[in-house]
């Protein structure tokens, strides 16, 4: 299991936690990683691109000339797509460009997604958030003592979300998700991930296939523990 420091707001060890190999330490997959953006990339897209047909074009309910005698080729509508200001031949139509994927392979992916994270050493782990007061200053300020930036994912619980959100709107750069909006494009858009000890737990609860396997050890009691694994 990789094992993580837990820091403090002002960037101090203050404990380490073991993460499920599962979910934080799944081997990099870089070209189904690359199917599951291209598959996000085209659900982006709009489709609303559109062009009109020979049927759609207003005018030309009058054959313009008499079909014989008149030397010309025989024509029967002015917005034939031959004609200029006529319609348009196989042009673009509104469609949906998204399509979908086998569950397996998309949770597969974030789980890679994450697990780069973690072996990059990207992956930071807090203790909490403890704000005075729901301002921004105070969350660039904590970004700033954690050496994070500029792109930084702040993975929120549930009960975190809306003051996290709060803090970090006017900062460019910073996205805050719940864990139950982790995609792959926008875990490989930012630069570090940055989670609370809760937080991991409830990833390692929400994500791991065999469900919650992670632990944590205070500073003071590693030294024990590294003896009892010796």
């Amino acid at each position: 299991m990789p094992e993580v420091d837990v820091k403090n707001s002002q960037n101090e060890v203050v404990g380490s936690v073991w993460l499920d190999d599962a979910v934080f330490a799944v081997c990099a997959m870089p070209s189904l990683l690359h199917e599951v953006v291209v598959m996000q990339r085209a659900s982006m897209r709009h489709g609303t691109a559109a062009t009109k047909t020979r049927g759609l074009v207003s005018g030309g309910g009058k054959k313009p000339w008499k079909q014989k005698g008149t030397g010309r080729a025989r024509a029967g509508s002015n917005r034939s797509p031959l004609w200029r200001g006529g319609g348009s031949i196989f042009g673009p139509m509104p469609r949906q460009y998204g399509y979908s994927m086998p569950k397996k392979k998309a949770r597969l992916a974030l789980l890679s997604a994450i697990s780069s994270k973690v072996a990059e050493g990207c992956f930071t782990v807090l203790d909490g958030f403890s704000f005075d007061e729901p301002k921004t200053r105070l969350m660039a300020a904590l970004l700033k003592r954690l050496g994070l930036g500029p792109k930084v994912m702040v993975v929120a619980s549930d009960e975190e979300y809306a003051l996290l959100t709060r803090v970090s709107n006017n900062l460019f750069g910073i996205c805050v998700a719940k864990i139950s909006q982790l995609n792959v494009y926008d875990l490989l858009r930012v630069n570090a991930l940055l989670v609370t000890r809760d937080s991991a737990l409830q990833m390692a609860k929400q994500l791991s296939p065999s469900g919650h396997r992670i632990s944590s050890l205070p500073v003071e009691d590693q030294g024990d523990h590294e003896e009892a694994v010796a």
